[in-house]
């Protein structure tokens, strides 16, 4: 009886353990910001505030002489779209590339490619939100790949918590919603149909 009583107890301790374990490290995982190098031109992704705001930094501190900004016409500000904040934020109108098209993380990556070859671009930073970033490189790196582009990532701060991310509503939501959209990528599930498989899943979990 004691003996099964340890084993309880043993197995009880390395399950809150691994439990312990993943929960210190799922947040931790997504963030990506690596150290940004002289580019030719910076891409800023749409679907986050402090995006724009990131790539004008790096355009100011002569990381690179423009900017291409994917999905451009989001509204990100007060100060209207991508392009319009951009320009608000003081960079000059001949600095900046525009796409319109893309609707998700894959079609940034997609539409974004054919700018690159067509100005003979051969290196960029990638900026989006820091807890977007490992899902960015996954997708950029694959998109990308044979292109010969080097390609550096470089994180905007969104308020995400990565060292406890059960602490608030958001940063839940945000990694929940990270690691499913990741694990559909994984299995080749792209663009604004992806979103609406996550939606569904969304319900699924709320209505149990």
């Amino acid at each position: 009886m004691r003996i099964k009583l340890r084993k309880r107890k043993i197995i009880l301790f390395l399950c809150l353990t691994f439990i312990f374990t993943i929960s210190f490290f799922v947040g931790r995982f997504l963030p990506l910001s690596q150290t940004p190098k002289q580019s030719d031109i910076i891409i800023i992704l749409s679907g986050g505030g402090g995006r724009v705001e990131q790539g004008v930094k790096l355009y100011k501190e002569g990381y690179a002489p423009q900017l291409l900004l994917s999905n451009a016409k989001e509204i990100t500000g007060p100060a209207g779209d991508m392009r319009e904040t951009a320009l608000s934020l003081g960079i000059p109108e001949s600095a900046i590339l525009t796409e319109d098209a893309a609707e998700s993380t894959y079609q940034n990556a997609l539409f974004t490619l054919p700018i690159m070859k067509q100005h003979g671009f051969k290196s960029a930073i990638v900026v989006s939100s820091d807890f977007h970033m490992r899902r960015v490189k996954f997708i950029f790196d694959h998109v990308y790949k044979k292109s010969g582009i080097e390609l550096t990532y470089i994180g905007a701060d969104s308020g995400y918590n990565s060292k406890a991310w059960w602490s608030d509503r958001y940063s839940r939501e945000t990694t929940f919603n990270e690691y499913i959209k990741m694990i559909g990528n994984a299995f080749g599930y792209n663009g604004p149909e992806a979103k609406g498989s996550l939606e569904q899943i969304k319900r699924w979990f709320r209505s149990g």
